[in-house]
């Protein structure tokens, strides 16, 4: 348990596996928890690798203080500081994905000297272009549950139960995780997400974000990014290819893969193309 929040609070942290190369993972949400990336432990120590684990102030084993002022971006990177420097890593690799993705982007922004690689994982570099994509998305539903969405959009009913049907139980199984029936870190992790931080930075709705992250965008400053990145993402992911492929090439020294079977969590529904990529990665550096 290390303290974040200028020692306010403290957050869970767990190192499996033990090598030269180390590789903190930042996990999605906003307000998931570390959960989803424990078949990292099944790959990575193996491949003499050593991994941290690390749940964020307000998920999983973390603190979870009820403070509304603490779910913003600029904190949550403030964070990743705290507790690289509370695990004592300098020359490091860091996993973000999805949110924790716009974490690594914004970290590696700020202490390029820290970092010896940075993959970013299943996320775009805006969220304008996430939203663009999840758009096309709502093609892959059946003309009565894409008409029944866009009936619940624009009432803004969130909490409809035929809302929560046809998000999660149609097109989450096409586009988050492919797998079935879903690994069972993954259920874990869904059952144990705090739903406030979600709500305060994403929004209530899959679809349209309403909440702190709104507006966010890196398009513009990519290029400033000079660690040696890869970008992975997969063809059924909620974040279209297209956009890590031109991620990896407006970086200077940026790698791109694409698992052709996976969705928004490769590392289990493409499983050997997305650990091929990744292990040659941090080989690499």
């Amino acid at each position: 348990m290390l303290p974040v929040a200028g020692g306010r609070h403290k957050v869970w942290t767990k190192r499996v596996g033990e090598g030269k190369t180390k590789v903190l993972l930042l996990h999605g949400g906003p307000g998931f928890s570390h959960d989803y990336l424990e078949v990292m432990e099944s790959f990575l120590p193996p491949a003499g690798i050593e991994l941290y684990h690390y749940d964020q102030l307000g998920c999983g084993n973390s603190d979870r203080p009820d403070d509304a002022a603490l779910w913003t971006l600029p904190r949550y990177l403030d964070e990743v500081e705290e507790v690289r420097q509370g695990l004592g890593l300098d020359r490091f690799v860091l996993y973000g994905h999805s949110w924790g993705g716009i974490l690594g982007i914004e970290y590696a922004l700020r202490h390029p000297d820290r970092l010896s690689g940075l993959v970013i994982s299943n996320m775009t570099a805006s969220i304008a272009s996430f939203l663009q994509r999840l758009e096309t998305l709502k093609d892959l539903l059946p003309p009565a549950s894409r008409a029944r969405l866009a009936e619940l959009e624009k009432a803004e009913d969130y909490d409809s139960p035929d809302y929560h049907r046809i998000v999660e139980g149609e097109l989450y199984p096409q586009v988050l995780c492919r797998t079935q029936p879903w690994p069972e870190p993954l259920t874990r992790a869904f059952r144990i997400v705090n739903p406030a931080i979600y709500g305060q930075m994403q929004g209530k709705s899959e679809f349209v974000v309403t909440g702190n992250l709104r507006g966010w965008d890196s398009w513009d400053r990519l290029a400033r990014i000079r660690t040696p990145t890869l970008t992975i993402g997969a063809e059924h992911d909620e974040m279209d290819p297209a956009d890590l492929v031109r991620m990896a090439e407006l970086m200077p020294n940026a790698r791109s893969a694409i698992c052709p079977n996976g969705s928004h969590l490769p590392m289990y529904d493409d499983q050997a193309v997305f650990f091929d990529h990744l292990l040659g990665f941090l080989k690499s550096v």
